[in-house]
């Protein structure tokens, strides 16, 4: 996967590409808003994500930001920055960044946000996902159930169900506890309250089970949960 770094800190900047380059991104590494841009306007789709700081010479990141989003690119942006006001990051966010980072900060902290910029991203996901009889459309964000006579059903989700039943779907049989889902659908520095996942869960079986589809996700108590697509 291909990654565009715009970072004026030549330190900075380094290691971060050092960093990237041995979880197998190839890294594209600028100092320069206009030099980032000359690859943006003409290249951006040849980009899985791209990380920009703020503050920089010729253009600044929040003007990067503004022109990939005018110009209707969906590439992922985690902007870097100093600034860790609230009403800075809201005008960061606001401008089109996808996550935000500040400075300083852990290489984990980094790789972890870039991962979960990629879990998020329609475009970095394949259009659909059929496990049994339910498809999921990303272009779309629907749930369709097909029953035994080839009536297709539409299976009205939040997002955050839409979530996670495509992690039960990519996950069946397997059994998988809390913290594993956690880990998938929240945010890092995300402190939800300890039932959410529960919660959650049981919104979709309430779903699911409006379409005769209760028994797809089962509870192994004191473990986690097991998703049955056989069901």
């Amino acid at each position: 996967m291909r990654l565009l770094l715009v970072e004026d800190e030549p330190d900075l900047g380094a290691a971060i590409k050092q960093v990237l380059s041995h979880e197998t991104y190839v890294v594209d590494w600028v100092l320069d808003g206009r030099q980032a841009w000359d690859y943006l306007d003409t290249q951006w789709a040849e980009y899985t994500l791209a990380i920009i700081d703020w503050m920089l010479p010729g253009l600044s990141g929040l003007e990067l930001c503004k022109r990939l989003r005018a110009n209707n690119s969906p590439l992922p942006v985690l902007m870097l920055t100093a600034k860790d006001r609230l009403e800075e990051k809201v005008i960061g966010l606001d401008a089109g960044a996808d996550d935000y980072l500040v400075k300083p900060f852990g290489m984990a902290e980094l790789l972890a946000r870039l991962r979960a910029l990629r879990r998020r991203s329609p475009q970095l996901q394949p259009q659909q996902l059929q496990v049994g009889n339910l498809t999921l459309s990303y272009g779309t964000h629907s749930v369709v159930r097909q029953d035994t006579n080839g009536n297709r059903h539409v299976i009205p989700l939040t997002i955050k169900e839409f979530q996670l039943l495509e992690y039960f779907m990519k996950h069946p049989h397997q059994v998988v506890n809390r913290d594993q889902i956690m880990n998938q659908l929240w945010e890092v520095g995300i402190e939800p309250v300890s039932n959410v996942v529960a919660a959650h869960i049981r919104l979709l079986r309430r779903k699911l089970g409006e379409m005769n589809n209760s028994a797809l996700i089962e509870t192994i108590y004191g473990v986690g949960y097991r998703f049955n697509p056989d069901q």
